[in-house]
């Protein structure tokens, strides 16, 4: 979904000759440039831009790296003989390199990216993880591991897996089910046709994710007479697929048939800009606007429309209209189990479903009537062709109430009776809100913290809700805060973690020390997993393995909290830490770390007896059919009820 402009389009330039001694384009008779395959791709990388409605970035700010035997010699060298050109950021942890990168491509509504280069080994299969997110996120990463000889004359390397039928296979091979792009470079001239594929994908909003290189060690530092063309700038236009005129007409009419008409926003609202036009829809014609997990934000808070989050983290408010809607129009949603309560949520036996998806596989979805095109484009298609119609005033009635009474249920979970008490997790949320402005971001992916943010959370901005929960993984928020902040220098940027998420990966707080980058991090210490910790009691597992505490006699993990210091953690690797014990400190914390100019920490224990509002909508998570306890029995029986309910959308 993107087109390439060359060297001779309006605007395409190409860049002077290579290092010293180097012939370049523009010298009288070259048509070479004599580079080894790392310092090309590197020059390549920095000519790349891409440009949506008139506005152009370069396409790859920066590479992340950690350096071993596998890149050191070929992608080092090259960062270091094109610094000028290519800006390197040093990591500590592969995984947490691709959380950043994709925390920068997110902020950016995916028309900037990050590289990520590794070693061989280790370093190349701990990028598995944010290459899964990224491309379950659809939100672009280039990563560049190393690899084995492909002139095998070493086998086996250091760190090498060797297959013992498929001399072609290795570790980097983990990363082909969760790249969208894969190739491995055994020849130099491969490059070329590869590089332009890679770039093609990631510009691509039908089609991005994480995008893998592998490059074997030798072929990284060896030489190439590479064509000048291939350094010249291009640019990468954004399209904007309008709608076919018969699914738009198809489309309009299904919603002034309507009667109880639902908007659900998912995250593909905000990577193209449609924010404007989905309010503009939800002003001219009433239907109320609820929103997944990614979409959150799509509306202001405030916007008499917005019903908040849907699903089984969603509101009431939202929930109710789900269950009785009789047309669900889906805008660049794909519907997760989250979304849809396992199946369950959407009960009218009349319902329909009409999705706006710039991905026809995710249009089809729920047997719907399909609208495949941007975003943005066929929102403001859609407000044309629905001039004049608005829902029954009854209706938009029914639900301004419904929103008037959530809000109600929201400052009772943020206020705190008491400001010399230990807080609960849904009153720091509280306590924050009242802190931050449109400017801010806050980050968080897993935990139960994704929960009371869906239900509570009242985002001000496009921007300021970001919340991974397409693959919710553990250890997302600190290295994401940084390439966010990386993406929006001035913005303040909040990462929002719980003492399981924190232990999972806090070594990129060396990062935002060494960087510079004054993120923010609150960090909520509950004793365990508390997600996974209420689930398990839910379906029968009596929350087993999920405390952090020392073994009872009975071998349990049901003794005395761990003598574990986090915040102690966090000032030992560079922060400054804040620690609140009352709802009074913590207000006051945050504030503090909010002015603050360097990376900064606010700790505090919360109250595990205080919980958010419970789940409006079921999810499902398979009970044993069988089992002696009590509690799984129980579980069981509730199970085989709520599973009843689902039905299929035809």
């Amino acid at each position: 979904m993107t087109e390439p402009s060359g060297p001779d389009e309006p605007g395409g330039t190409e860049e002077p000759g290579g290092p010293s001694g180097q012939s370049g384009p523009d010298e009288p008779g070259a048509a070479t440039v004599r580079l080894t395959v790392a310092q090309a791709l590197v020059r390549f990388l920095a000519a790349q831009h891409t440009e949506r409605d008139g506005v152009r970035r370069r396409l790859i700010a920066g590479m992340w790296g950690v350096f071993g035997h596998g890149n050191v010699a070929g992608l080092g060298q090259a960062l270091v003989d094109h610094a000028d050109v290519m800006p390197y950021h040093q990591g500590r942890n592969e995984q947490a390199m691709v959380h950043a990168a994709v925390g920068y491509a997110r902020q950016l509504g995916r028309l900037s990216a990050q590289a990520v280069t590794t070693s061989i080994g280790p370093g190349a299969t701990n990028l598995v993880t944010g290459a899964a997110l990224a491309t379950i996120n659809r939100l672009p990463v280039l990563l560049l591991p190393g690899d084995y000889f492909a002139g095998h004359v070493a086998d086996p390397l250091l760190q090498q897996l060797e297959h013992p039928s498929a001399a072609d296979v290795s570790v980097n091979d983990t990363l082909r089910p969760v790249s969208r792009y894969f190739d491995r470079i055994t020849r130099p001239e491969a490059l070329i046709a590869s590089a332009l594929n890679a770039v093609r994908v990631l510009t691509d909003p039908a089609e991005t994710g994480a995008v893998t290189l592998a490059l074997p060690q030798d072929v990284q530092a060896e030489a190439f007479d590479w064509p000048a063309r291939f350094f010249a700038e291009r640019v990468w236009r954004v399209r904007r697929p309008a709608p076919d005129p018969a699914e738009l007409a198809g489309a309009a009419a299904a919603i002034r048939r309507a009667a109880r008409p639902l908007i659900v926003a998912g995250g593909g609202v905000r990577h193209s800009a449609a924010e404007d036009a989905l309010r503009a829809l939800a002003d001219a014609t009433g239907v109320p606007v609820a929103a997944t997990q990614a979409g959150k934000g799509a509306l202001r808070h405030d916007h008499p429309a917005d019903v908040g989050g849907v699903g089984h983290t969603g509101t009431a408010v939202a929930d109710d209209l789900a269950r009785t809607a009789d047309l669900v129009v889906g805008v660049g949603t794909r519907y997760t189990d989250f979304t849809t309560a396992s199946g369950t949520l959407f009960q009218n036996p009349d319902v329909r479903f009409v999705n706006l998806n710039i991905t026809a596989f995710d249009a089809h979805k729920l047997a719907a009537a399909t609208l495949v095109c941007d975003a943005r484009a066929g929102l403001t298609a859609l407000a044309g062709a629905l001039a004049g119609h608005r829902v029954p005033g009854t209706y938009e009635a029914e639900y301004r109430a419904g929103k008037e009474r959530w809000e109600r249920v929201v400052e009772a979970a943020y206020r705190a009776p008491d400001d010399s008490a230990v807080p609960t997790q849904a009153q720091v949320l509280g306590a924050l809100d009242a802190v931050v402005d449109d400017t801010d971001v806050v980050i968080n992916a897993a935990g139960s913290l994704p929960g009371d943010l869906h239900k509570l959370w009242r985002a001000r901005s496009p921007r300021q809700y970001h919340v991974e929960y397409g693959y919710s993984c553990m250890g997302y928020e600190i290295p994401a805060a940084i390439g966010v902040r990386q993406a929006a220098p001035d913005a303040p940027v909040w990462a929002l973690v719980g003492d399981g998420t924190y232990l999972m990966m806090p070594t990129e707080i060396v990062t935002a020390v060494q960087e510079e980058l004054p993120i923010k991090v609150v960090l909520i210490q509950n004793h365990g997993y508390a997600s996974i910790g209420g689930l398990s009691e839910s379906v029968g597992a009596e929350r087993f393995g999920t405390a952090y505490r020392r073994r009872a006699p009975d071998g349990a993990f049901s003794g005395a909290p761990l003598p574990v210091d986090l915040a102690a953690n966090a000032a030992s690797l560079g922060m400054d830490v804040l620690r609140a014990r009352t709802v009074a400190e913590l207000r006051a914390a945050l504030r503090t770390a909010r002015a603050a100019d360097r990376p900064t920490c606010v700790y505090v224990e919360t109250d595990p007896a205080g919980t958010a509002p419970a789940a409006e909508a079921w999810w499902d998570v398979p009970v044993a059919e069988v089992a002696a306890r009590p509690a799984a029995v129980r579980a069981r029986a509730r199970y085989v009820r709520e599973v009843a309910r689902r039905r299929r959308p035809l």
